[in-house]
């Protein structure tokens, strides 16, 4: 465990939100050095500390900022989509990484968080927490939220979504129960390649071979198997039709 050191800006940290973020947000802080309160549940008192993170629903953060104001200096939340300007916080630390409730301690370590801040101190001690717990800060302006919001959703929610469909298909066709094993090397070597190459280096398949004989009878199996995935299917070719006749990656 990291001692507390003297420079900070906080010291102490009540964290509010008992949650899957609020949990790993409190040993993530504590295992650097920080004194951490709670998480506190919302309808709990509050302690008082140097700085106050909500980690709850982005419908519920308007409503708390006020109510904790007084229990802290600076209060900030964790949402990704949230704005400061629509909650009066004074910061927020949003951890880009998908979170299911059995994360350790390091659960920020090495990973991308969006920070942002309502004066040049607020965003300096955002940057500040998210370093101390291993985190890489970047700054995400308010008018730029939406938008980075959706491509996090798209790159990890939907991705999540078009797996489902993967094995939808699997098990329509009768493939056995656990295909989703022999999925699961496809999917992380995909992942591998476009981090390495980019999109447009790690396409493979008929698509990108230009065999649209193939992905016509892919479409009759899905037609036939999962009528409901058509359109999806439909969709999704005609995207990688567009990205195969790129010349390269987009920047």
């Amino acid at each position: 465990m990291s001692t507390p050191n003297p420079s900070r800006t906080a010291a102490s940290i009540s964290v509010v939100g008992p949650g899957r973020v609020g949990r790993a947000s409190a040993a993530a802080l504590r295992a650097a050095g920080y004194e951490v309160h709670g998480p506190f549940g919302r309808s709990e008192e509050v302690g008082r500390a140097d700085v106050v993170l909500l980690c709850v629903p982005d419908r519920e953060i308007a409503a708390l900022v006020p109510a904790v104001r007084e229990r802290a200096p600076l209060v900030g939340h964790t949402s990704g989509a949230t704005t400061l300007n629509e909650t009066g916080a004074d910061f927020g630390l949003h951890p880009l990484r998908a979170f299911v409730g059995d994360e350790s301690a390091d659960a920020f370590a090495g990973i991308g968080c969006a920070v942002a801040g309502a004066t040049p101190d607020a965003l300096s001690a955002a940057t500040e927490l998210a370093r101390a717990v291993g985190g890489e800060p970047f700054e995400v302006r308010d008018d730029q939220r939406a938008g980075y919001h959706a491509a996090a959703s798209v790159a990890s929610n939907f991705l999540v979504t078009l797996e489902a469909a993967a094995e939808r298909i699997a098990a329509a066709t009768g493939l056995p129960s656990d295909f989703r094993d022999h999925l699961l090397p496809l999917v992380r070597g995909t992942v591998e390649n476009w981090a390495h190459h980019g999109p447009r280096g790690a396409l493979t398949g008929p698509i990108a071979r230009g065999d649209e004989s193939t992905v016509e009878r892919q479409r009759a199996a899905v037609e036939a198997s999962a009528p409901e995935l058509v359109a999806l299917f439909d969709e999704l070719a005609d995207r990688t039709r567009a990205l195969a006749r790129t010349e390269e990656s987009p920047a």
